[in-house]
């Protein structure tokens, strides 16, 4: 049985918001143990594409919940990040309803 396109956009979702959760959860640990960490620009690059997963990230590790300017761009991010992913669903039901 084939995936359509509608399911494989939602496994590539999920794949993303997994590894922005895992993104900031390594640089938690990198916090923690004094090495080198993660630049905030890929941890933001990592929300654009999954922004519930850094949410995530964020909020339940307790990871840069008190940086500023960080927060305010990582929740511009995931604002995009949501902006993104409204239009490509409604592009895709509006392409299935068509076929």
């Amino acid at each position: 049985m084939a995936l359509s396109r509608i399911d494989l956009f939602l496994i590539l979702l999920a794949l993303a918001n997994l590894h922005a959760f895992a993104r900031f959860w390594i640089d938690k640990r990198a916090a923690a143990a004094g090495v080198r960490r993660t630049p905030e620009r890929t941890l933001l690059t990592a929300a654009l594409f999954g922004g519930f997963g850094a949410w995530l990230g964020q909020h339940l590790l307790r990871h840069k919940t008190r940086k500023e300017p960080f927060r305010s761009r990582l929740g511009a991010t995931i604002l995009l990040h949501l902006a993104g992913v409204g239009m490509i669903v409604w592009a895709l039901l509006a392409n299935a309803r068509v076929v």
